[in-house]
């Protein structure tokens, strides 16, 4: 399988809940107010046998008229015409700010026209709910009763490969996947797998709806991804937007 990330920057986030691009070479994060996270932004397009996978959308931002994912999947050789499947972990607005784009006249549109996304119905329906800020629903409008929308219920399998699983540690309908393709296994946990250093310390995070419940689901997915030969994709790290792990040598045992 062929992985590119396709990263929208680094930015800072506060109790704001505002995304403010961040100079890696320059800004310093002590200047930002007290208590904000560095992260990056990070979609991830994975090549495989059968598809054209977009894992998340991102911020949603344009640069000179045009959605900065399209133009990141143009840069990696891709256009946004051949993604088929578009995979949301969940819909905070730094994920699924770019499912969807309006024009005047034009209405909401799916902004990968020939996909099929697949996001929990609950945490669909939860983003409408809760709404702004951690929601930006106007962008989540295109996913209303379209045919190209699969909404789920629950765990299971898209397509015999592609493993989905609801986990409920970040957000209450989080879910995860597990691509599974020609002898190899691709794991995206989105925000609660959302750095390498995060997988390695035990820590419970206040930013989580359930932090000691992804603390314990981070400890797990790392111990089995060493044992299996995962490759983790790591939507919010700044320096390393995925791990490959060895499998065990056990040929002299």
């Amino acid at each position: 399988m062929k992985i590119i990330p396709l990263s929208e920057g680094a930015f800072t986030i506060d109790q704001s809940k505002k995304f403010l691009p961040f100079d890696l070479d320059n800004d310093v994060l002590t200047d930002r107010p007290q208590g904000s996270l560095l992260v990056e932004v990070q979609p991830f397009v994975v090549v495989t046998s059968k598809d054209i996978l977009l894992l998340d959308t991102g911020l949603g931002f344009e640069i000179n008229g045009k959605m900065q994912i399209h133009k990141n999947l143009i840069d990696g050789g891709i256009n946004p015409s051949e993604v088929t499947k578009v995979l949301l972990s969940h819909l905070h607005k730094d994920h699924g700010g770019g499912v969807g784009y309006e024009r005047d006249g034009l209405g909401a549109r799916l902004s990968f026209e020939n996909a099929s996304y697949f996001v929990q119905q609950k945490e669909f329906q939860y983003a409408f709910e809760k709404g702004f800020p951690s929601y930006t629903t106007q962008e989540l409008e295109a996913l209303k009763e379209n045919e190209k929308v699969h909404l789920l219920d629950g765990d299971g399998v898209i397509d015999d490969y592609i493993s989905y699983k609801v986990s409920g540690a970040h957000a209450p309908f989080h879910q995860v996947f597990w691509i599974r393709d020609e002898g190899d296994i691709i794991f995206y946990g989105g925000d609660e797998a959302p750095q390498l250093k995060q997988m390695k310390h035990r820590f419970v995070a206040k930013y989580d709806y359930d932090g000691k419940k992804a603390m314990e689901l981070r400890t797990a997915w790392w111990q089995q991804g060493m044992n299996e030969g995962w490759t983790f994709l790591f939507y919010h790290d700044v320096r390393n937007p995925l791990y490959e792990c060895k499998k065990p040598d056990n040929a002299g045992l």
